[in-house]
């Protein structure tokens, strides 16, 4: 159900897992009398309903806790309602191409950009994942670029990315800017919609992404804001999102600014933890884009997972040097990919037991 992307402070909590279509015009009837919207919130394991407009009214919160059928209603004092830990959506799960995050480790591989006019690149590029252990593929399509005459990306490598994923039966996630490239991306199949770090506080973007999926069960990778800022905007950045309907978002350690010497930005993978403490959402890191240079991805890669990342983002390349965008400089080659992936996979087993 599509709804509008306000944040809500009470959510109606049924005795059952969803409302029926009858309770749910009763509760709909209720709240309308007060000025408010029920927008659904469409979970794993239940549906929780939240109430959009001014909450406060008690006689309607009375009203709603007096009908036999809700359970309770749940007032959580929190910037980010249905992204915080004690939000009834903490049993929320998120699988994609058939593994379930935070039951094993999931890896998300492949390069940096689609060069258009070299496909079989990216197809071998692709095979090597697959062949590598990782569970989903990255490839980018739309490329965000501080310099206006780099290469943007062309939508001709849309097709190549789903052409990859139909021959190695992985889903696979690239990264959208702008309403045009949602519709296009979903219209291909694509699973996994990516917001960048470029785009990680654009509102407008966050909102029709959420617009977007809010009946599907496409998943979005939101990275962390390229500037520092508070775990609490990261999270209710998320919230954006999840407000529409579809709360299957996955956030994205990335690296931030100021920079570290020696590294393309300042590695934050040890927030892993501090994010937990606050949301149920799922932690996926990209080392890549944190350190900047292949060299440093594999223990970077490790050491998200020592943080209790639930997965991980890596570039990689068949042949780095011959790829475009980052690849180059970043990108790991398919037998350094499988030994990080191996090598991360024996730490993660380590940190369950």
């Amino acid at each position: 159900m599509r709804g509008i992307a306000h944040f809500t402070s009470a959510m109606i909590l049924p005795k059952a897992t969803r409302l029926t279509p009858e309770q749910l015009t009763e509760v709909t009837g209720i709240v309308t009398e007060f000025g408010c919207k029920i927008q659904q919130i469409v979970g794993a394991v239940r549906t929780i309903y939240a109430i959009v407009g001014d909450e406060r009214e008690e006689l309607m919160i009375n009203r709603l806790e007096g009908l036999d059928y809700v359970d309770r209603i749940d007032r959580i004092q929190s910037p980010f309602k249905l992204m915080d830990k004690r939000s009834d959506l903490a049993s929320h799960r998120i699988t994609i191409g058939g593994v379930t995050l935070g039951e094993e480790l999931f890896v998300i591989a492949g390069a940096c950009t689609i060069d258009p006019k070299n496909p079989n690149y990216f197809y071998e590029t692709a095979a090597a994942v697959k062949e590598s252990g990782a569970n989903a593929l990255r490839g980018g399509v739309w490329k965000p670029r501080t310099n206006p005459y780099s290469f943007q990306g062309d939508v001709k490598s849309l097709d190549i990315l789903m052409e990859a994923s139909r021959r190695t039966g992985l889903p696979v996630d690239t990264e959208v800017m702008e309403e045009a490239h949602i519709t296009l991306a979903l219209a291909a199949g694509v699973h996994t919609l990516q917001i960048g770090a470029r785009n990680a506080l654009n509102y407008s973007l966050l909102r029709a992404v959420g617009k977007a999926i809010a009946e599907r069960d496409t998943v979005v990778l939101l990275k962390r804001s390229i500037h520092m800022g508070p775990l609490s905007e990261f999270i209710s950045a998320a919230e954006y999102i999840a407000a529409f309907g579809n709360p299957n978002v996955i956030l994205c350690p990335r690296g931030t600014t100021p920079t570290l010497d020696g590294y393309r930005n300042h590695p934050d993978e040890s927030i892993t933890p501090l994010l937990k403490e606050k949301t149920w959402a799922p932690v996926v890191v990209d080392p890549s884009h944190s350190v900047g240079k292949a060299t440093y991805v594999p223990a970077a890669a490790l050491a998200a997972v020592a943080y209790g990342a639930d997965g991980l983002c890596i570039e990689a390349h068949v042949e780095p040097t011959k790829g475009i965008g980052d690849d180059p400089k970043q990108a790991l080659t398919p037998e350094v990919l499988r030994k990080t992936i191996a090598q991360a996979r024996q730490l993660w087993e380590i940190r369950r037991k």
